[in-house]
């Protein structure tokens, strides 16, 4: 029985869909102006995590991932370049979807754009205005009046009154209460911009993910998850549209990836300590990477570091290798087995990678002692849920680089030791093998000959 924290109820709870056997699940996605960085690497490895169990526990998923495509940043970029918003967008999506496909990030079912779905937009702000929850300002803007919703602050925790407190005064004389937000901008000069009932101009960002969701997965759906960043005001704000336009629920359980943290300081241009996706894979394998971001419970936060990496790689490694000496058979997960059921218990609990992963190291420990092709089967299959040892394992040991030395010259220097110890010459062979070392290649000697993977 599947149990998930409701960021809503702050609690976890049965996870029980509205449709017996299907899981309808939207994530908040990128907007595509510049390269993915962590932040954005976690939220698509946690999620892609998370469709991957409820499909393995049997749910048919439909799972939706959106891609904002108009802002003001998007805008502001595209200027920048002298190119079209269609030339930029489409170039970092393209990006994106290889980033993702690096970190072995599946596909969603749906990837909706928000230029796709103005017109629902236009719709769904047609009707929050007449049903009192929202007003056309004279500057040609549309707002969202937030004192007209009841449950405003549910989600967050956040009352209206400790909102008003802990507001700067708001300069815009257009909005009735400063906590309003927009639902519709006046197009400016040079932007693009769609014909509405209140003039030329284009959707806030909030209304977009309300808009989408409901298109794609029905009014009232079974998740909705995003990072923990977006839980005020975003998700609040995407309550407060949906349920202000339909008048009941929209979202059963909403699920918050934590922060992602660099040296423990959250990552920050400013702050100097800024990775895209790209950086980080240029220097380390990408399947380290998505170990990393699910040995840490995908609520809490995550600490990034060059330290962090080099532990997740060694512990990778100790994986592997533990496939590496015994071929996995191929093998049907039997979940009565003991660490099947263990690591199903721990994903059935809130999704607890940390345990599963754990569970996976017990079952390598097991296959080194046992030698037991079975076993390395179960090890495979077992990992394979969460998107790891999946490679040929002496392929993965062996990739990277070493100070410069490529996997030709690796393999000439123990050619050239196998040449040493045939003719005795213990000095050069140990010579060998210790400037091997140096270069971050250890060599293991075997009954089979000589193998090597990378430090």
């Amino acid at each position: 029985m599947l149990h998930i924290h409701n960021s809503l109820s702050r609690q976890k709870e049965v996870f029980t869909p509205i449709t017996p056997g299907k899981v309808n699940m939207y994530v908040c996605g990128m907007t595509v102006y510049d390269y993915c960085h962590l932040g954005h690497a976690r939220v698509m490895v946690v999620f892609d995590m998370v469709q991957r169990w409820l499909r393995t526990s049997g749910y048919a998923v439909n799972y939706v991932r959106n891609i904002t495509d108009i802002d003001d940043k998007i805008i502001k970029r595209a200027a920048e370049n002298q190119e079209t918003i269609e030339a930029l967008t489409g170039r970092f999506i393209q990006y994106m979807d290889e980033d993702a496909a690096a970190l072995g990030v599946q596909k969603p079912d749906h990837e909706p754009r928000a230029t796709q779905h103005v017109q629902g937009m236009i719709t769904m702000i047609e009707q929050l205005i007449a049903n009192g929850l929202a007003y056309p300002a004279d500057n040609g803007d549309v707002y969202y009046s937030v004192h007209g919703f009841a449950g405003y602050g549910k989600l967050s925790g956040k009352s209206l009154d400790d909102l008003r407190a802990g507001e700067r005064v708001d300069v815009d004389p257009h909005k009735r209460d400063p906590l309003d937000f927009v639902l519709w901008k006046a197009s400016k000069p040079g932007e693009p911009s769609w014909d509405s009932p209140w003039g030329a101009g284009r959707p806030g960002w909030h209304i977009e993910c309300s808009v989408m969701s409901c298109h794609h997965l029905g009014e009232h759906f079974d998740i909705h998850g995003g990072g923990q960043d977006l839980q005020f005001p975003h998700h609040e704000n995407e309550i407060a549209q949906a349920e202000g336009a339909h008048g009941h629920t929209y979202v059963n359980y909403w699920m918050h990836n934590g922060f992602l943290n660099v040296d423990n300081e959250k990552m920050s241009k400013s702050l100097g300590n800024f990775f895209t996706i790209r950086d980080v894979l240029a220097q380390y394998d990408a399947e380290v990477v998505r170990f990393l971001m699910l040995r840490t419970h995908y609520r809490g936060p995550l600490n990034y570091s060059d330290v962090h990496l080099d532990d997740a790689k060694h512990a990778l490694t100790r994986l592997y290798t533990a496939l590496k000496n015994v071929p996995a058979a191929a093998v049907e997960i039997d979940w009565s087995n003991e660490y099947a059921k263990r690591f199903q218990a721990a994903m059935n609990d809130d999704f607890a990678t940390p345990e599963a992963v754990s569970v996976l190291f017990e079952l390598a420990n097991e296959v080194n002692r046992t030698q037991s092709a079975a076993e390395a089967g179960l090890l495979k299959a077992l990992a394979g849920l969460l998107g790891f040892l999946q490679r040929d394992p002496q392929a993965f040991l062996q990739a990277g680089s070493a100070d410069g030395l490529s996997n030709e010259q690796i393999d000439a220097l123990i050619a050239q030791r196998l040449d040493a110890r045939k003719n005795k010459n213990w000095a050069e062979s140990d010579r060998i093998r210790d400037e091997l070392k140096a270069a971050g290649v250890i060599l293991e000697d075997g009954s089979q000959g000589t193998t090597w993977r990378r430090q």
